[in-house]
């Protein structure tokens, strides 16, 4: 039979309290499961928020991380997906009902009966509670674990896990690609893969920033250029000229600025979520019928994809490496926007405190 396992983790107990050891009682291995000895786990901007309880219906204690990658330790009875030793990984979400039009189309991420999430979460028996990736062990069923191309690094290859997929994910439904101009606002944890993927897909790839001494990383990633969204000459001098601009940032914004730089039935498309709502002189969209949308994670089968795109590539994420013990000073150097561009924790720092 198989027993629970204990594992260490770091922890929030209470949104006001900071990150701290925490010994965390994983499932038994069931006959469909993977059991992943963790390596590495990507800090991704939606863990502060969710720790702070910023977004609502927070539950305590609570192991973030959804950005995980590690090897295979031991697999269930019936798993034919993945062998002891593989280099895997683990993203946002980690079950869903299967059955719905969104699981049979492949896009879990929008399960209506509601996807299990990595953590801050349930199980599918909605009684669960989901723990993350800042722990030494996960276990999770084999259809939404994810293999790691050999030659990427795990380490920067981590971040792709919810970043990458992020950005991935609306540049292949929009279909970007040779021919188009793409602008990617924001060049932040999201916005530097969204600038890689971009230029890879073949599009000239422009960075639309508020700092002008991002241009030599811009120009490092593969962009074309940058344009100083607060230079209004600048921004003139490219109006209505984007096929396509995918926004990354979460700060409030103003809408319009961005809408006149698209072409005639171009599409603005927003992974990052303000605080508040935005507002928005609807004859920005109506002059050029125009488009905004939104967008997440992809699903699984996307995921793969994206995966495997990297490896083709050779794309992974430029990160800083640490420890678990400064994860809560992680934290408050990424309020402040002091990454570059994607902070990853090293596991094996777990426990030796």
């Amino acid at each position: 039979m198989n027993l629970p396992s204990t594992t260490k983790a770091y922890a929030a107990l209470a949104p006001t309290t900071p990150l701290q050891p925490y010994n965390l009682e994983r499932r038994p291995l069931g006959t469909h499961d993977v059991a992943i000895t963790i390596e590495y786990c990507g800090v991704c901007h939606s863990d502060l928020h969710q720790v702070r309880n910023e977004w609502g219906g927070a539950i305590y204690p609570m192991v973030p991380g959804h950005e995980i990658v590690g090897h295979v330790k031991a697999i269930g009875s019936s798993v034919s997906k993945f062998s002891i030793g593989d280099r895997v990984g683990v993203g946002v979400i980690v079950d869903s009902c299967r059955c719905c039009s969104a699981c049979e189309e492949h896009l879990e991420q929008f399960c209506e009966k509601g996807a299990s999430f990595t953590y801050n979460s349930m199980e599918q028996d909605k009684k669960t509670p989901t723990y993350g990736g800042y722990s030494q062990e996960i276990i999770t069923t084999e259809d939404f674990v994810l293999p790691i191309p050999e030659n990427l690094p795990l380490a920067t290859a981590a971040p792709l896990l919810c970043a990458g997929i992020t950005t991935y994910s609306p540049l292949r439904h929009w279909k970007v690609g040779v021919g188009q101009k793409v602008g990617i606002i924001g060049l932040g944890g999201l916005g530097h893969l969204g600038v890689k993927f971009a230029h890879a897909l073949g599009a000239e790839t422009y960075v639309i920033t508020t700092s002008a001494h991002k241009r030599t990383d811009a120009l490092q990633l593969g962009a074309q250029g940058i344009l100083l969204s607060s230079d209004s000459a600048c921004m003139a001098a490219h109006a209505m000229s984007f096929d396509f601009i995918l926004s990354t940032i979460s700060a409030v914004h103003h809408l319009d600025d961005y809408l006149k730089l698209l072409k005639r039935d171009g599409t603005l498309v927003t992974v990052g979520l303000p605080p508040q709502p935005l507002k928005l002189d609807l004859s920005s969209v109506i002059h050029g019928r125009k488009t905004i949308a939104g967008s997440m994670i992809g699903g699984i089968q996307e995921t793969e994809e994206m995966l495997k795109f990297c490896g083709e590539k050779n794309i992974t994420a430029d990160i800083e490496l640490i420890p678990i013990n400064e994860i809560n000073t992680a934290y408050d150097r990424m309020l402040r926007g002091d990454v570059h561009y994607r902070f990853v924790i090293d596991i094996a720092s777990l426990g030796k405190e």
